[in-house]
């Protein structure tokens, strides 16, 4: 797949991640995708920071909305292979401070087969 189709994938997934659209969020994963984020680990420690499948990314990012309803991400990087997204942006949500991100989408026939979250 060309870098130009992955980093649209990847505009996509920002588009539809501070729309709060899951529906739209969710129909950019494989049914089987694993997510792995430090933020999971903190609040559900039991997942040891990994989920996988469709259902575990709809109930994760469903709280998610639920709890934060600023929730935004502001691009500032995309860097993309034949396979994957690397993503940098900055995470906003009201009351809490600014936080930079970095994350990489890993694409198997146009689908988001393992996302991974990095940050401080």
């Amino acid at each position: 797949m060309s870098p130009e189709k992955l980093q649209s994938i990847a505009f996509k997934w920002f588009e539809a991640f501070n729309n709060h659209n899951l529906e739209q969020l969710l129909s950019l994963y494989d049914d089987d995708a694993e997510h792995f984020s430090p933020k999971l680990k903190i609040r559900k420690p039991e997942t040891n920071g990994l989920i996988t499948g469709k259902q575990g990314l709809r109930v994760w990012w469903q709280d998610a909305f639920d709890r934060l309803p600023t929730l935004n991400y502001k691009v500032t990087s995309l860097t993309a292979n034949s396979d994957r997204v690397f993503m940098e942006y900055i995470r906003t949500a009201a009351d809490e401070p600014d936080m930079l991100v970095a994350e990489v989408l890993e694409i198997k026939e146009e689908k988001i087969v393992f996302s991974r979250v990095y940050h401080g």
